[in-house]
């Protein structure tokens, strides 16, 4: 099988590697769609390897035993790896397990990432994708509109709120097409033209750039002087969090997605006089799935705008040239092509 690699000249391209077999409840699945995420880091430093991505959808193709995908099942590969036993994954919470059942500890097989043609993963972390709804569509249930989906079923995003999302990159995005299908206000923060221009037309109905120095003024023009109702941040810059809790209004809530450092929080001025609700937010729980994937089948519109590109995987440098110049919405490889 192919597997996508960075070379130590800094190029990047296809390897072949050994084929996968299944064991126990680890199945192979044939990857159709891989959506890019941040590996395009790693290109741009020039750090070579191989076993890139973590968001996939595509298809059982072998199983070892009786469980719960047969061969054929169209599949959403989720991230993570989860043990199965432990409280966080018996209760969906499969990317905050502290334990991981591994694929190479379970089978004794290398495994390379999604950015290959196949795959190795439990089979109960494979999720069903309906009839109607394609691979790239579907594939956006891990990255793409996961994240935000998850942020937002925790503050329980509805009508009747203003959100403010930091970050339009790929994630962020997919926080407007959330935020619009709940018919929620948003309010985008990004620098980028490209990205901003995107967003609106996603259904953000202002996009204020970061860099203006009355940025907090203008978010406060927009909520007559309120502050924003729900606040997520998926850049990872300690400018946005701390601009993020200054535009929230008196008991609002915010969510951090974005991997960052760290920035001033004052445990009175923010926390106990604004009686803020601040929460971590990696992924979404596995329960939802159901109500997020409805989400992905009634807004086929505008994630056909959302993925701007798309590669086949031989090309995956060009890709991630691409990705570096920010001039792309979700980026999307087929192992195939």
């Amino acid at each position: 099988m192919k597997v996508a690699a960075i070379f130590d000249d800094g190029k990047a391209g296809l390897v072949e590697k050994p084929d996968l077999t299944p064991k126990e409840d680890f199945v192979v699945v044939k990857v159709h769609a891989v959506p890019m995420c941040t590996e395009y880091k790693g290109f741009k430093a020039g750090r070579p390897g191989e076993g890139f991505g973590h968001e996939a959808a595509g298809e059982v193709v072998e199983v070892a035993q009786p469980g719960q995908v047969k061969v054929g099942d169209r599949v959403v590969v989720q991230c993570g790896s989860g043990c199965g036993r432990c409280p966080m994954c018996l209760i969906g919470e499969v990317i905050h397990c502290q334990s991981g059942r591994r694929a190479r500890a379970v089978t004794g097989q290398q495994t390379f990432g999604t950015y290959s043609q196949y795959v190795l993963k439990q089979d109960w972390l494979l999720s069903p994708i309906p009839d109607g709804i394609s691979y790239e569509h579907a594939s956006l249930a891990c990255c793409g509109v996961g994240p935000t989906f998850g942020a937002m079923q925790q503050m329980q995003v509805d009508a009747l709120d203003t959100v403010l999302i930091t970050g339009l990159g790929p994630v962020g995005l997919g926080g407007v097409i959330n935020g619009h299908y709940r018919n929620a206000r948003v309010i985008g923060i990004e620098s980028h033209p490209y990205r901003a221009n995107l967003a609106k037309e996603l259904g953000a109905e202002a996009v204020l750039n970061p860099n203006d120095e009355d940025v907090l003024e203008q978010i406060m023009d927009l909520t007559n002087g309120v502050g924003v109702d729900k606040a997520i941040d998926c850049s990872g810059a300690s400018q946005a969090h701390r601009l993020m809790v200054d535009a929230l209004r008196r008991k609002g809530q915010a969510c951090f997605i974005g991997e960052g450092g760290e920035f001033p929080l004052g445990a009175s001025r923010d926390m106990i006089r604004k009686g803020l609700v601040l929460r971590g937010s990696w992924h979404y729980n596995l329960g939802g799935y159901p109500k997020l994937i409805k989400v992905i089948q009634e807004s086929a519109e505008q994630l056909g705008k959302f993925i701007t590109h798309t590669f086949p995987m031989s090309q995956v440098q060009q890709a991630w040239e691409l990705q570096t110049t920010g001039e792309c919405g979700k980026v999307v490889m087929d192992p195939w092509a």
